[in-house]
């Protein structure tokens, strides 16, 4: 069906991004950066960054001797200059010592959690406690019940361990004010001098002394004498003694007992190890002990020949080496990124920056960035292998080694996915930074640009895997006589180390090729890209979603073959790609497997299953069969072109005949039901983003209507193909595309063409000549010119039918 119309394209859902995007373009869109142009400039800020690290690896090495403790000195080292060298053993050891010399920190609580107070309350609760009780009649056992609630709330306010025994006795006593001034007086005297609870640790700080430190105060005191505490036990002691001195004589033994008891009960530590503030002294001690150094004179001997390395010398080394490197990167670094970064950026604005490649698609950024750094890395690696493998092996140099370096991988790779033009730039990058690899010969410069070059136009049309193969055959044939005129400037044209650059040349330029043919289902699969080789395996009708199209659905698999002709015939013309454009019309319908009986290609005359649904719901099966479409192609991995097109074919079209009828049933209930909304008839889109897509879009559209036509002559497709792309035209479908009016009208005219040789005019056979008309003749003298009068009736029944099919298309 091809039901569309006006309305604004809702943007596509987070999910379904989610779903059909790869995983490289995922990591490439969360960089949280919302500009495409500010993401395209972080791309090459960190790349130039990363190149010129790996370019110039000098700036992060340690510019010394590698040399051990107990190594001979292979020469004489000197100091350039001045320096100061950290003595590292003795700020170490010095810290240590401040470490040791911190003191303890101990909190001291004078009112010991607010003994005094506590006391007090709790034995003016008592005292009025037993007035109450004592003023009062009571049963025994409510009495009892009292009892129990006054102890525990004496106990509570004291802050001790409840005692039944020295509550009873201190209440025959009453409570008396003596018994609690003595408390008192006693429990401050203790508390005072001050009660630790782990001795042990105190005294191992004897003869350091410890920060005693006031928690109600701030206030801080060093003490050295550390025996001046009580420890718990000999706390109980003491306040037993003072009570016992202020006791008079008139006071009994059970009281002096009672009062003596509850004083023991009252110790508890009021001087307490802090250790978090003790951690925070010694590290304040630690750090507050300055490096120590000691001076290097320029020209000094550092070590001398033939001397070991001892621990001095290697401090000394070290810290030469890492003042050199510290003087170096900031220039260094910063020169390197620059001149990398220009050269990426003009190569981006002048070679690379062309309309779509990396509008709103980190993806094409990604790769390219991944490419460049990859090939980079290809080059440093085999540099350095050519180099340790040449010194094994006398006979050939590394040079001859660097020959077979497949540097037209990478225009190969990008060629195929990205286009020749981006090619060509890569190229240039990617072989300067090689030749600088390679200490900047210039020759070796064009040998790598000329076979990434011809690299590149090989593979510019690629649609078979062996082009892959070829090509890097013919780089290597380039690359053997690039070689031979190499060695020839070295005036090593005769010899062995010719023959073997001539071999290393030709296997750089085929190993490329082979290399490629491996990568390219591996980046497929990884970037999402949707190669023509890729392509040209879907376009088989032998594929199993394409048997299921014409095996269920036979009048969609007719469409989509028809549309897809006319989409390949029509793209070369547009400049759109005819490859793309065919297969993605193959796929566009593969929804309508799902439901094919709803759609009108598919039923059978007189038997149209929406006669019996509401409009509302006629819409949505209508509608269905795009997402329907998306999840079978991502089922199917036909990747993301191919998805975008089954999602965009319709874009955000009306499907006009529903909503008619919607509208209609709506009058006749005479505004009873709710009204019709347009935006519920419409597809979701989004509108073609692509020329291809936009190709699809149309074909689809023109080839549906083009069934209704009763007498398809030349001069009605063309007047049916202008309307259905004025009407798609206005209706604002493709105003996301790159389509232009002068694209429209060849579209129109490509179409024209095409319909008109599917539905091309048949010669009529002659009929049997019945008895009575041998001798009738024609007006124009031709019997076969004239249809039979059942003919006529027939031709005008096909009219009435055709154009109710032409409004179930959503057209008038």
């Amino acid at each position: 069906m091809a039901e569309k119309n006006k309305k604004l394209a809702p943007v596509k859902s987070k999910k379904l991004e989610r779903e059909i995007t790869s995983p490289v373009k995922r990591i490439g869109t969360r960089l949280g950066l919302v500009s495409p142009k500010i993401q395209t400039w972080v791309y090459l800020i960190i790349l130039s960054g990363t190149i010129s690290l790996l370019l110039f690896p000098n700036t992060l090495m340690l510019s010394k001797e590698d040399y051990s403790l107990g190594d001979v000195a292979r020469k004489d080292i000197k100091a350039p200059r001045d320096f100061l060298v950290e003595d590292k053993e003795l700020t170490k050891q010095r810290k240590d010592e401040a470490i040791k010399s911190s003191l303890f920190v101990y909190d001291f609580d004078r009112s010991a959690a607010y003994t005094s107070k506590r006391i007090k309350e709790s034995f003016t609760y008592g005292r009025e406690e037993l007035e109450r009780i004592q003023s009062t009649e009571l049963e025994s056992t409510l009495r009892s019940e009292k009892l129990r609630q006054s102890r525990e709330i004496f106990f509570e306010l004291s802050g001790i361990t409840a005692d039944p025994v020295l509550f009873d006795q201190l209440m025959k006593n009453g409570f008396s004010p003596q018994a609690e001034n003595t408390v008192l007086t006693a429990a401050n005297r203790i508390f005072q001098k001050g009660v630790v609870g782990d001795n042990t640790v105190l005294m191992s700080q004897k003869g350091k002394g410890i920060i005693l430190r006031d928690i109600d105060t701030q206030t801080e005191l060093k003490v050295d004498d550390l025996g001046r505490f009580y420890d718990p036990e000999s706390a109980r002691q003491h306040i037993s003694q003072i009570i016992e001195q202020n006791l008079t004589e008139e006071t009994g033994s059970d009281t002096a007992a009672s009062i003596g008891r509850f004083g023991k009960l009252l110790i508890r530590p009021n001087i307490t190890f802090n250790k978090r503030e003790t951690e925070l002294r010694k590290e304040e001690a630690k750090n507050s002990v300055k490096p120590i150094y000691f001076q290097v004179k320029k020209g000094e001997m550092i070590v001398r020949e033939g001397e070991k390395i001892n621990p001095t010398h290697l401090l000394k080394l070290e810290t030469q080496a890492q003042l050199t490197r510290n003087t170096l990167i900031p220039g260094m670094a910063l020169s390197t990124t620059l001149m990398v970064g220009i050269m990426l950026a003009l190569s981006y604005l002048i070679v690379l920056k062309r309309p779509n490649i990396f509008k709103e698609n980190t993806r094409n950024l990604t790769f390219i960035s991944v490419t460049l750094l990859f090939m980079f890395l290809v080059v440093l690696l085999y540099n350095v292998v050519a180099e340790e493998v040449a010194r094994g092996f006398p006979f050939f140099t590394a040079r001859v080694l660097l020959f077979a370096l497949p540097i037209s991988l990478g225009a190969i790779l990008i060629c195929i996915f990205q286009g020749l033009d981006v090619a060509i730039g890569f190229s240039l990058i990617i072989c300067i930074l090689a030749s600088i690899v390679v200490e900047g010969k210039v020759e070796f410069l064009i040998y790598f640009l000329l076979g990434s070059l011809l690299a590149a136009y090989g593979v510019r049309d690629c649609r078979e895997r062996m082009v892959l193969i070829k090509t890097g055959m013919r780089v290597g044939l380039l690359n053997m006589v690039l070689a031979l005129l190499i060695q020839s400037l070295y005036g090593n044209l005769y010899s062995t180390t010719s023959a073997l650059s001539i071999i290393a040349g030709f296997l750089g330029g085929a190993l490329a090729g082979v290399i490629a043919t491996g990568f390219l289902p591996l980046i497929e699969m990884a970037f999402g890209f949707t190669t023509d080789i890729k392509l040209l395996e879907l376009s088989s009708l032998d594929q199993p979603i394409l048997k299921d199209l014409m095996v269920n659905a036979p009048g969609t698999y007719h469409h989509s073959v028809v549309v897809s002709n006319m989409v390949e015939a029509t793209a070369e013309s547009v400049h759109a790609n005819p490859l793309l454009a065919k297969v993605s019309a193959y796929y566009h319908d593969i929804g309508k497997i799902k439901k094919p009986l709803y759609f009108v290609e598919n039923q059978v005359r007189g038997e149209n299953r929406h006669e019996k649904l509401a409009p509302s719901m006629s819409s949505l099966i209508l509608i269905s069969h795009v997402k329907d479409g998306v999840e079978l192609a991502k089922q199917q991995r036909l990747g993301k072109e191919i998805i975008d097109t089954i999602d965009q074919h319709h874009g955000t079209g009306l499907i006009s005949y529903f909503y008619e009828k919607a509208k209609d049933q709506s009058g006749k209930k005479g505004g009873r039901s709710s009204p019709v909304k347009e935006q519920d008839f419409r597809y979701p889109g989004p509108r073609p983003q692509t020329k291809e897509v936009a190709l699809v879009l149309l074909a689809d559209e023109v080839e549906a209507a083009s069934r209704t036509l009763v007498d398809p002559t030349p001069a009605r497709i063309q007047g049916m193909v202008q309307k259905i792309m004025n009407g798609v035209f206005s209706d604002g479908q493709l105003d996301e595309c790159e389509l232009t009016l002068k694209d429209l009208n060849q579209i129109a005219k490509s179409f024209t063409k095409t319909l008109s040789g599917i539905f091309h005019g048949r010669i009529e056979y002659p009929e049997p000549i019945i008895k009575g008309e041998a001798g009738q003749k024609r007006e124009n003298g031709d019997s076969n010119n004239v249809p039979p009068s059942h003919e006529k009736r027939r031709s005008r029944k096909g009219k009435d039918e055709a154009n109710e099919d032409l409004k179930r298309l959503g057209m008038p």
